[in-house]
Formats: C-alpha cells, structure tokens, sequence
C-alpha cells in the first residue's frame, strides 16, 4: 500500500495517457477517464494489472451470463449494462495501472488480449442464446444477427492483433498516424465495444434492441471490409523477411 494521495495518481495517470488519434468516441472520452480513476484507486490499494485484468473478465462474464440465463426485462438489462460498462473500464484501467507502475509484462499482454477474445465471443454467443430461449422472435433468421456479429467480431479482433504484429516485425508503419482527429473518433463510434455495452440498455424490448443491434454489425461490417483492404495494400508494399520466410 502506498501513501501517494488519489490525486496524484490520477494526474500522473493523465500525464502517461495514450495518444488518442483513432480511438473510438467512448473509449476517448468516457471510457479512459472511468478507467483512469479505477487505476488509480487500485494502485492505492496495491492491486497488480493482472489482477485488475481478472476483474474485468468476471464483471463482463457475469453480464454474459445474465444475458443467456435470465428472460429480458429492464432490471436485467441495467444489470447487464452495468456490468458490462465497469468490465470495459476495468480493462482500460489495467493497462494505465501498469504504466503507473513503470509497465507492463508480456504476461499481462497475453492475459489482457485472451480475456477480450473470450468477452467478445461468448457475449454474441450468448444474445444468440437469448433469442431462442426466450421466444423474442417468431423468425428465426433473426438468429443469424448476433451470429454474423461473433464471426465479424472475431475477424476484426484478429485481424487488428495480427497487423500490428507484422507491422512490428517488418517496420511497417504504425496505426494513427494521421492526427487526433475528434471527427474521426465520432465516425468510428459505433464500433466501440463500449457502444455495444451501452445497446444493452435497450435489451428488455427485443425490437429495439435488435434494430440497434443490427446496426452496430452493418457499422462493423462496413469497417472490417474498408479496414482488411487498407491493411493488405499495407502489407503488399513491405518488404517480406528473407530470413523468417516459410513456404
């Protein structure tokens, strides 16, 4: 436990923020201050980043867990939101408490980036769940909606780790490297997973839900196929690694 009073752990936090350039809206400008004022009040009472990592994964799992066992209704759908929101927060705050703390590990890389992939599969897979269980829908193709968002998901998460390890490796250059730009963040907005948490809001009326829902895919849809033609012109003009190239 350190003596370091909570404000000072906060503006020191603000010092070591990450660039903001091409980061979505909510996670600009909600969820890194929610999670900055949850890393500081870990480092004060002596939490490590992975253990902040964990926290988030149990908060997400148990609104994950929600959404798949229990009928829809606005009691649920707070729950599930808030749940959600403070997991997201918590997996902000991980990363700004090992920058408190002088960094972080491959250890708490791995961890970090495996607990995101569980979250994101296992939350579409359970608003699948929901659907059938619970008799929202009397049309069945509604069922291929969070299934086309786990595939999208999935696509995009690899993807976005796998192109920053090649640009790494081959001295690619790196991602926002354009400027902050406010308007960019707004228009990427809606593939902000914490947007995502913010829809389950609407989850005890399954018509509005879905729409919004739905909507959030297109946006994604859309981005994945803009995002996988940029990144193969990146990958096209470097140069390939003579000495690590395999058949």
């Amino acid at each position: 436990m350190t003596g370091r009073p909570y404000s000072d752990a906060v503006a020191q936090l603000v010092r070591a923020q990450k660039p903001s350039a091409g980061t979505p809206a909510y996670s600009r400008f909600v969820n890194r201050r929610i999670g900055r004022y949850l890393a500081a009040g870990a480092f004060l009472a002596g939490r490590t980043p992975n253990q902040v990592s964990l926290s988030s994964g149990f908060c997400s799992l148990l609104g994950i867990v929600a959404i798949a066992t229990l009928e829809p209704s606005v009691p649920l759908a707070l729950l599930v939101t808030a749940l959600l929101v403070l997991g997201y927060a918590l997996d902000s705050a991980d990363g700004q408490l090992a920058r408190l703390r002088g960094g972080g590990s491959p250890l708490g890389e791995w961890l970090d980036h495996m607990i995101d992939c569980v979250k994101i599969t296992l939350l579409h897979s359970a608003v699948l769940i929901s659907f059938y269980r619970f008799d929202a829908f009397s049309n069945e193709l509604v069922f291929l909606i969070p299934l086309a968002y786990l595939c999208v998901s999935a696509v995009l998460f690899f993807g976005l780790i796998l192109i920053d390890q090649l640009r790494r490796r081959h001295g690619g250059a790196q991602a926002n490297v354009r400027g902050d730009s406010v308007l960019k963040s707004l228009l990427i907005a809606p593939t902000d997973y914490g947007v995502l948490c913010l829809v389950f809001l609407t989850f005890a009326w399954p018509t509005v839900f879905t729409f919004l829902y739905g909507v959030l895919l297109a946006a994604n849809l859309l981005f994945l196929v803009a995002a996988i033609a940029k990144w193969y012109q990146e990958m096209a003009a470097l140069q390939p690694d003579r000495a690590g190239v395999s058949s």
